[in-house]
Parts: C-alpha cells; sequence; structure tokens
C-alpha cells in the first residue's frame, strides 16, 4: 500500500481543528462571555470570538476537504475491491455533507447576530429581552447548533477510526476475500 502521508495529515489535522475549535467555542467561549459584565458586552465578547474563529474554521475545513480527496484518490482501489470499504467511503462523506452544511447554516446565522455588534446577551447564544427579534431568533437557532457540529465532526472522527482500521493488512486481506467470494 502507498503511503499518503500529505492527504491523511491535512485530513485529520483539518477535521481535529474542526471540531475541538466548534466544541471549545461551545464549551468555553458561549458561556464565559456572559462574565463580559453587561448584556451588551457579552454579545461583543462572543462575537469577536466566533468571527476570528471563522477564518481558521474555513481554513481547516478546507485541509480536511483536500485530505479527504487525496485520501480518497489514493484508496481509490482498495476501496472499490475491499468489502465494507466503499461504505464506509459514502458514510464519511455524508457525515462531512451534514457537518458543512449545518456549519454553513450556523455562519449564516452568526453573522446575523455578529453584523449587530454588540448584540444584547445573557451569553453568547443567550439572546438578552432588548436583542431584535431577528437576531434574538438567530441566537436561539445558535443556541441549538452550536452542539449539532461537533456531534456531527465527533462522528466523523470515530468513522474515519474506523476506516483506519479498514486498512490494516489482515483487514485488507479479508475484506478482499470477502468480496471475491
Amino acid at each position: 500500500m502507498a503511503r499518503n502521508t500529505l492527504s491523511r495529515s491535512l485530513h485529520d489535522v483539518g477535521l481535529a481543528a474542526w471540531f475541538g475549535g466548534t466544541l471549545a467555542n461551545a464549551v468555553a467561549l458561549n458561556p464565559a462571555s456572559a462574565e463580559a459584565g453587561s448584556a451588551s458586552a457579552t454579545g461583543a465578547v462572543a462575537n469577536a470570538g466566533w468571527d476570528r474563529w471563522t477564518p481558521v474554521n474555513a481554513a481547516a475545513i478546507g485541509a480536511h476537504l483536500v485530505g479527504s480527496v487525496g485520501q480518497l484518490i489514493g484508496n481509490r482501489t482498495r476501496v472499490a475491491q475491499q468489502q465494507g470499504a466503499a461504505g464506509m467511503s459514502v458514510a464519511k462523506t455524508a457525515l462531512t455533507a451534514a457537518a458543512l452544511g449545518v456549519t454553513a447554516y450556523s455562519r449564516a446565522l452568526g453573522k446575523i447576530v455578529s453584523q449587530e455588534g454588540a448584540t444584547p446577551s445573557r451569553r453568547g447564544t443567550k439572546p438578552s429581552k432588548r436583542a431584535r427579534a431577528e437576531v434574538a431568533a438567530a441566537q436561539l437557532r445558535l443556541d441549538q447548533l452550536q452542539w449539532v457540529v461537533p456531534a456531527l465532526t465527533g462522528a466523523l472522527v470515530v468513522v474515519s477510526s474506523y476506516a483506519g482500521e479498514q486498512q490494516r493488512p489482515s483487514e485488507v486481506a479479508r475484506g478482499l476475500a470477502e468480496k471475491s467470494s
């Protein structure tokens, strides 16, 4: 089997940053922003944090996607010939598409909140009663979605680990034997 160190590294590091950054922001940034001192300051801190994370997240997602394509190209023969490998690739692709969709939708909601500037907020995703209705609605959706991206990307980490196990020589040999029988 050929080595695909660059594509595997891009895949794994990009996915790690995408998963870890969104989880850290949901766990730490959003709740910690409530300690800013006022509802407007809370919104400003949360917006600044997410706005700073966005370009890093975009780069992480890009790296992951480039690495994913590289992995698929590097493993195309094995994926076509080994029992279970094509199904795993489809599962990874579906999870990636779902995570991309939720990430894009979350960013669109985040732009609504961020454009408001110092959005009155009780914490990053908990609107204040003083927030405009459109902004408050976006914050409430973000409150739910902040956990969906880490859940999907975390599932993708698990599926990717399983896919890596399929590349063990004993698994390849077994999968090729099962496919040919």
